[in-house]
């Protein structure tokens, strides 16, 4: 009889051991999953970002806390890929917007360039124009000193040849101005769409009711 009591105890304790290692598990799974969802929500980049995914994640890991024996396994492993899905939405929306960024960067320095393309050119037309000015006031002074023919003719050449460089000038300085309108128009279409992107993608999202028992997720 005696015996038989103190074999009884010792299945106690041991069901009472493995009962306790099992708890001091759980509590590790819960505290290593929060830890990993409060880095997320703490980093400076990407804790703004995925809220409702953060927010899900959040109450499977609450859910996790207060599932049975029975149940664990399967809260945990939906709990590990919530915390999974949140860090990949926010890395995803990150660099979402920092692709737009960079696309609304280089629509900038293609308008800056096409500006000082449209700046030379109009520099060059300003010059252009003072050249022929000054062929022009020279074939006035030489006709006024009476020079042969000779020298009339191939300075009015030289003043159409002057001419044709002023059209040319001119041509460029138009060419350039279509572009900048045309790298201006597309910039601001691309700002309009990026404003309409921020607030989709910053509106509050519903988080979700508890429906039960759900199934776990695949990443």
């Amino acid at each position: 009889m005696k015996r038989t009591s103190v074999l009884f105890a010792a299945l106690l304790l041991a069901v009472a051991a493995s009962g306790a290692a099992q708890a001091g598990q759980d509590d590790i799974d819960i505290q290593r999953l929060n830890n990993s969802l409060d880095q997320l929500a703490n980093d400076p980049e990407l804790g703004g970002y995925a809220q409702a995914e953060q927010a899900r994640a959040r109450d499977a890991i609450n859910q996790l806390a207060q599932a049975s024996r029975k149940e664990r396994a399967h809260d945990l492993y939906l709990a590990e890929r919530r915390v999974d899905l949140a860090k990949t939405a926010a890395q995803v929306q990150d660099a979402q917007l920092k692709l737009t960024q960079l696309d609304r960067e280089h629509d900038q320095i293609l308008l800056e360039n096409s500006r000082r393309e449209a700046q030379r050119a109009r520099l060059e037309l300003e010059r252009q124009r003072m050249q022929y000015q000054m062929a022009q006031e020279e074939t006035a002074r030489l006709q006024q000193q009476g020079l042969q023919a000779s020298q009339a003719a191939a300075q009015a050449q030289a003043e159409a040849a002057q001419a044709k460089k002023l059209a040319a000038a001119q041509s460029r300085v138009a060419i350039a101005a279509r572009r900048e309108a045309a790298l201006a128009s597309q910039a601001a279409r691309a700002m309009r769409s990026q404003l309409q992107g921020d607030s989709a993608t910053r509106a509050p999202s519903e988080k979700p009711k508890k429906t039960g028992k759900k199934h776990p997720e695949h990443r």
